[in-house]
């Protein structure tokens, strides 16, 4: 068909009636505008040829470069009309399956009063990650960093029965945490968008059913962002309860590690994997033997000094845990497990340190590198990994410097708090609950749930009256998808070395119009007329319209990454256009009446209605 045989229907310029009555059919607030066309000659999108210095990772780069984000300071950014795009579409898919799955949305402060966090101690157990404030009259408040407390409290007293349960809330809503370090753009940053739900039920029972609710709603919001994605057993954390599942988007940059099987569904992080150490030693206990070894104070030395093996070590570390010194043994070949060590000691993160070196030699009278758990200098908390009750003539420090002593045993040399485990896992473990071999992985965490219980209503004294008239604590779960991360991870799963490849659901736009030369007329007229008529349809269309040179418009195509592409060139005179997606990159020329069944079968390939 050529560029002057369009016809006019109902005021728009379309291909052909067939397809026009068909697809209007189809598709709802199909109006001319709406937000769903955009000249990218009135478009804010500050490109950027070079990568920012401060930028590290891939979806860092990109969204910076792509002039999607904007960073005002360290950990604090912008979204800048096209990356907004993407994230009002994740939030979207959030709303859609949330409400499918019962929840109801609100919208909280992100000041809280401090009054409320102290109810449940978490004021200080926070520590240095939350931002505090005070008004004009002194007193206290939060930026959010999360909304256990407030959502607790916002039932209390108005849910006052059983027969009002069960009831699940949530909100989309700026979350506020002061990282020590942030980094890697978007995944570690002092404000992100996140979605919080949070269940209240009356049992246990009940809370198990609102959990796996969740959690098959979020099986839906990460399989149609088009994430790939695990899910694991996760520490709970500050958060409490015991049990959470973390949503992991795989990826080579994330900070996330997790431990999975192939063999059966086991998969946790690394902070909550249970470690499998088999020790089989049933050698006679030798007389121990203090041996000089003179600026021996690592295990790889020690490892060469003693001709064994790091097994055959008992490890030694010192802490400051909540501002008491305490002493951690674990075999010499394994690393400590920093979160189970919290978690036992029932303290947060924030507050483990390593000891220094004064701390170090008041203790054991020694300098680091040579502590052990005999003759200690004073009473100090001794925490012993479970498996080093089963080591036989082990090699420790002798907390006298230069100085190791061998061959000595647990119970008939020393003594102390028995830990289960305390291991941090690692590759070639063996699974917990298979027997097999257990694979390490990365990924990006993007949403996580927890089955609280009552740690908020008990502390909040949020009641309701059971069917027997008895005043109980709602039990409690919490729900977290992280919706700016979800837009970075997509962006680490999507990309190559020219830009974005955003699948269909979430791009900023479905397609680009590229007028090659716009100051030819009948590229332009015909670029223009692809345009209205993909906007009468609904379909978001950007259209390249600016006196530009074609490689930096090709450029620009490719970095801010676009689906679906149209290029008119000089075959414009015959209708003819240039017929493209940025997944794959084939470029085949065809007739403008083409356009429209090429891109309801993009749509039909990622399951969207057109």
């Amino acid at each position: 068909m050529a560029a002057n045989e369009f016809t006019a229907y109902h005021g728009y310029s379309l291909f052909t009636k067939t397809v026009i009555d068909s697809a209007l059919k189809k598709v709802v607030n199909c109006k001319k505008g709406g937000g769903k066309t955009m000249r990218m000659s009135n478009l804010y999108m500050p490109t950027l040829r070079e990568t920012p210095a401060e930028a590290e990772i891939p979806s860092h780069k990109l969204l910076l470069r792509a002039g999607m984000i904007r960073q005002l300071v360290s950990g604090v950014y912008s979204y800048l009309p096209l990356g907004y795009r993407v994230i009002r579409k994740i939030e979207n898919i959030v709303r859609e399956e949330m409400d499918r799955a019962g929840a109801q949305e609100l919208l909280m402060s992100a000041i809280q009063p401090r009054e409320l966090w102290e109810q449940t101690g978490r004021w200080q157990d926070f520590g240095p990650e939350m931002f505090r404030l005070k008004d004009r009259h002194e007193r206290e408040f939060c930026l959010g960093p999360t909304h256990e407390e407030y959502f607790t409290n916002i039932i209390k007293g108005e849910v006052k029965s059983y027969k009002q349960l069960p009831l699940n809330l949530y909100q989309i809503q700026t979350k506020y945490r002061d990282e020590k370090r942030p980094r890697f753009g978007l995944m570690r940053s002092r404000e992100f968008i996140m979605k919080d739900a949070y269940s209240f039920d009356i049992d246990e029972e009940g809370m198990k059913k609102s959990y796996d609710i969740m959690w098959k709603a979020y099986d839906q919001v990460f399989t149609r962002l088009k994430l790939k994605y695990k899910v694991v057993l996760g520490d709970s954390g500050t958060m409490g309860g015991n049990v959470s599942h973390e949503f992991m988007a795989m990826s080579e940059v994330g900070e996330g590690v997790i431990a999975y099987c192939e063999h059966c569904d086991y998969a946790a992080t690394d902070e909550k994997a249970g470690v499998v150490y088999k020790i089989d030693d049933n050698q006679e206990e030798l007389p121990i033997e203090k041996v000089y070894t003179p600026g021996v104070t690592t295990i790889e030395a020690l490892k060469e000094f003693f001709n064994v093996e790091a097994s055959k070590f008992a490890k030694s570390l010192v802490y400051n845990a909540g501002g008491k010194p305490v002493i951690v043994v674990i075999p010499g070949d394994r690393e400590l497990n920093e979160t189970k060590l919290c978690n036992y000691l029932g303290i947060a993160e924030h507050e483990l340190e390593m000891a220094d070196e004064g701390l170090i030699i008041d203790i054991t009278g020694g300098n680091k590198g040579f502590t052990g758990p005999m003759n200690l200098k004073r009473e100090v908390k001794l925490l012993i990994d479970s498996r080093i009750t089963m080591m036989k003539n082990m090699v420790i420090g002798a907390n006298e410097t230069d100085h190791h002593i061998k061959n000595v045993n647990y119970g008939r040399d020393f003594s102390g708090e028995v830990v289960e485990d305390l291991l941090l896992v690692r590759e070639g473990d063996t699974c917990p609950q298979c027997g097999e071999v257990l694979k390490m992985d990365k990924g990006i965490e993007v949403g996580n749930i927890f089955q609280l219980g009552t740690k908020y209503s008990a502390s909040l004294n949020a009641t309701f009256l059971d069917e027997n008239g008895k005043e109980r604590p709602f039990v409690m779960g919490c729900y977290g998808i992280g919706v700016s991360r979800s837009m970075m991870a997509i962006v680490e799963q999507y990309h190559d070395e020219n830009g974005i490849i955003w699948p269909l659901v979430v791009a900023p736009y479905h397609v680009i119009v590229t007028v090659v030369n716009v100051k030819n007329q009948e590229q332009l007229e015909l670029g223009e007329k692809i345009y209205e008529e993909l906007n009468a349809l609904g379909i978001e269309v950007l259209l390249d319209d600016r006196n530009e040179r074609a490689g930096v418009k090709f450029n620009d195509r490719d970095l801010i990454g676009i689906p679906i592409r149209i290029t008119v060139g000089k075959r414009a005179n015959e209708s003819i256009v240039e017929y493209s997606t940025r997944k794959d990159g084939e470029k085949k020329e065809i007739n403008v009446d083409e356009i429209i069944p090429l891109i309801k079968e993009e749509f039909q390939k990622e399951n969207i209605n057109f």
